[in-house]
């Protein structure tokens, strides 16, 4: 019994875990929070919606924007100029395409979603080829207010209040259960 209640006060005394970079911090917590995620086939969660590009790179300073908008339509912006694109969404495998205005298309799976984060993670071994692992864009009127290194406390906060949220309710109903008991037995 006591090894249950400590598995539920974890989320409380877990420490927000440590690294030197972005994907290293998304690499420590996804895990953790992927049981959180929505899936690509919602697509209520990413379509039609602004979402801010969040980068570790010192030199990264531009505003970069990107609209997956129904019919395939992608939209990117940076610094408030606009080109199209498209995007897929594979069902059966459970990938997601980005044809960027320029380029080749790219390959992603979902590392995370809801509807504040859309972490995608790019299929290969991205860091042998000394890229990025993961395309992190956050809900433009968050991510306009908050550097790269929030947002991994952020999500990782996120989870935590969530399962703080679980750990009150159980309890509630816990009580009210004794309650009942005690009160019947008069």
């Amino acid at each position: 019994m006591d090894n249950n209640f400590s598995k539920w006060l974890q989320p409380q005394t877990q420490p927000m875990p440590t690294a030197e970079t972005l994907d290293g911090y998304l690499d420590r917590i996804i895990p953790t929070v992927r049981s959180w995620s929505e899936d690509l086939r919602e697509e209520k969660f990413y379509l039609n919606r602004a979402w801010m590009e969040m980068r570790d790179d010192e030199d990264f300073h531009q505003a970069i924007l990107h609209f997956f908008n129904e019919g395939g339509e992608y939209l990117r912006s940076i610094d408030g100029d606009v080109t199209v694109g498209k995007w897929r969404y594979m069902a059966p495998n459970n990938k997601f395409i980005i044809s960027p205005p320029k380029g080749e298309p790219e390959l992603y799976e979902l590392a995370f979603m809801d509807s504040q984060f859309f972490i995608l993670r790019k299929h290969g071994d991205q860091k042998r080829l000394g890229k990025r692992k993961y395309f992190v864009l956050v809900f433009e009127p968050i991510g306009k207010k908050i550097e790269w290194k929030h947002v991994p406390e952020l999500l990782f906060n996120q989870y935590r209040d969530t399962n703080n949220l679980y750990l009150v309710v159980g309890i509630i109903i816990v009580v009210i259960i004794i309650l009942i008991l005690v009160l019947s037995s008069f």
